[in-house]
């Protein structure tokens, strides 16, 4: 085989795997068939993947070191939860919370598949119960409580499991007085279980709020790519500080939703995290190489406020 044939056959590879992350984005239903083909495709055991900006090549290896950072142009890729954690916290102080925790499927839903195996199949696939891993650590000797959604378990869509252990976290970070951090990547609420997982949006909002107005604790919410639906109208828009990734997809509804309701076009880039920025939606854009630094920072700024010393004096 010449080397051009082994460049072109790993570009082949790389569009399968777009192709894979395009369908789990748009909510598309996998068919047995389809996943055979697609259990086998894995991105962290090959030796190559593509940019899903520049589509270079780009060694795994490598590309793991940069922390999934393009180093061609800079666009930074999908991370797993656990990725994410290894970013955060320091090692050896990473505590798990409700790992055991499983979603039920109450509604008895089915389409192509029934819900139960749908589940099943990613929980083989990512090694994940549900799509968000909770816990405690240390963020630079800092104790933290830590929620990191996960995308590659069902687009990371919020379903009563993910809405429970987040509700868990925070009740926990308020009766320990922990800053809270969580970490959205999501599609949105799990359409699986309709109504339940609307609630969701409701049931983390009120713990919040003890959280951060009557406690006046400090909440940080880091947007990645995407961060959609019920995920952007709840507690991703409810940090003290609101944090996104450079080029971060954010937003409630997509671009050809808005379009078809407003009966008018949008422009290009309206929903990425640098035009929120613009429109005063968003408080800080951070480099992911940088994130812990900036973390670290805030927490140290926020322990040494002044009215910290006093806040028992307005209850």
């Amino acid at each position: 085989m010449s080397l051009m044939n082994w460049f072109e056959d790993k570009r082949r590879f790389g569009g399968l795997i777009g192709a894979f992350i395009e369908k789990a984005t748009k909510g598309y239903i996998f068919s047995e068939r389809e996943k055979d083909r697609y259990i086998k495709i894995d991105t962290t055991k090959g030796l190559w993947t593509r940019c899903d900006n520049c589509e270079n090549m780009l060694y795994v290896r490598f590309l793991r070191q940069n922390k999934r950072i393009c180093e061609e142009c800079g666009y930074h890729l999908q991370m797993s939860s656990t990725e994410r954690i290894e970013l955060l916290i320091d090692r050896g102080t990473w505590y798990p919370m409700d790992e055991d925790m499983t979603a039920r499927d109450v509604l008895k839903f089915s389409d192509e598949d029934s819900y139960k195996n749908r589940i099943a199949f990613y929980q083989k696939r990512t090694g994940l119960t549900d799509a968000i891993q909770t816990g405690i650590g240390q963020l630079n000797g800092i104790p933290i409580a830590l929620g990191v959604m996960d995308f590659q378990f069902m687009g990371g869509s919020m379903g009563s499991v993910v809405g429970e252990k987040i509700t868990r976290l925070i009740e926990y970070a308020t009766r320990a007085s922990m800053p809270l951090i969580i970490v959205c990547s999501s599609g949105g609420a799990r359409m699986q279980e309709g109504t339940l997982s609307l609630m969701q949006m409701a049931k983390i909002s009120s713990v919040l709020q003890i959280h951060q107005a009557q406690k006046r604790l400090l909440y940080i919410a880091i947007l990645t790519y995407p961060t959609t639906g019920g995920v952007t109208a709840s507690f991703g828009m409810l940090g003290d500080i609101i944090i996104a990734e450079p080029k971060a997809y954010i937003a409630f509804a997509g671009k050809r939703v808005i379009e078809q309701t407003l009966r008018q076009k949008i422009p290009d880039g309206f929903q990425v995290a640098e035009s929120l920025f613009d429109h005063g939606l968003l408080d800080l854009i951070v480099p992911r190489n940088l994130l812990k630094g900036v973390l670290s920072e805030i927490f140290e700024l926020y322990n040494a406020a002044p009215c910290k010393k006093f806040q028992n004096s307005f209850f």
